[in-house]
């Protein structure tokens, strides 16, 4: 199947190509009749394609920008999906380099922002998973539920690019705070992107964006994008930085039981 864009472009190649045969024809058919003022036009609606053409084929690619109001209220469902599970992003259209992990540096808040590779089963960790405590992303103000949560408390630090994936552990560029809650949830898309690189040893292009509000110091959620080199599986899930019974402050990161 064509996307729009190749589609599109394919129709303007061929009302190029039309235009400057019906040209060339009408060129050689003016030495006999004459008729300039035809030959005028047709060269009009040539110039005019060529235009087309160039510009469809040259001006640069418009990526969707991810917008918080698209994303429904949270409402006991851990994650929604967007663009029927296809990444948001033209993989096509970026200088993907295999296994190069790129995290965008840390705002003047200290806040993360988007993080992506073309994950290949070079990335995948051979040894067990490191010390990450060492690191504190913005907005880490624990606190224990024990009543309300399983493991106690409420903040994990939460790897953008899952260390089952790249093998990242304590990278100030890769956490931030999310919520146990979340952090569970998020595994679901992580091991089934895992499995799959396991299984086929084929490579998956792979986006992270935490979503921040403002000055906010605690992620809304974050948004997962993932494809893999042959279609297969594919991915475009919000995960909701919650957790149920519990009322968080994402401008400072404090946190309180639900009345």
């Amino acid at each position: 199947m064509f996307s729009k864009k190749e589609l599109l472009f394919l129709s303007l190649s061929i009302l190029a190509l039309f235009s400057f045969f019906l040209f060339l024809y009408r060129y050689i058919k003016n030495k006999q009749t004459k008729d300039k003022n035809r030959l005028k036009d047709t060269l009009i609606v040539f110039l005019i394609a060529i235009g087309l053409f160039s510009f469809q084929h040259f001006m640069p690619e418009r990526e969707y920008v991810f917008d918080y109001k698209d994303i429904p209220a949270y409402d006991t469902k851990e994650s929604y999906t967007l663009n029927n599970g296809y990444p948001f992003f033209d993989y096509t259209q970026v200088d993907w380099e295999e296994g190069k992990l790129v995290f965008s540096e840390l705002d003047r808040l200290g806040r993360c922002d988007v993080a992506y590779s073309l994950l290949t089963e070079n990335n995948l960790p051979t040894e067990e998973r490191g010390e990450i405590d060492s690191i504190r992303p913005s907005g880490y103000q624990n606190a224990k539920y024990d009543d309300l949560i399983e493991d106690g408390f409420l903040y994990n630090r939460c790897h953008l690019i899952a260390f089952e994936l790249c093998g990242e552990n304590a990278n100030e560029k890769n956490l931030i705070t999310g919520t146990r809650y979340m952090n569970l949830n998020m595994t679901k898309v992580e091991n089934m992107v895992s499995s799959y690189m396991h299984r086929t040893n084929n490579s998956v292009y792979y986006r992270v964006t935490p979503v921040f509000q403002q000055n906010e110091l605690v992620a809304r959620g974050v948004l997962i994008e993932a494809i893999s080199e042959d279609g297969s599986i594919h991915y475009c899930e919000y995960f909701y930085n919650v957790q149920p019974g519990i009322e968080i402050n994402y401008l400072t990161g404090e946190s309180r039981k639900v009345k």
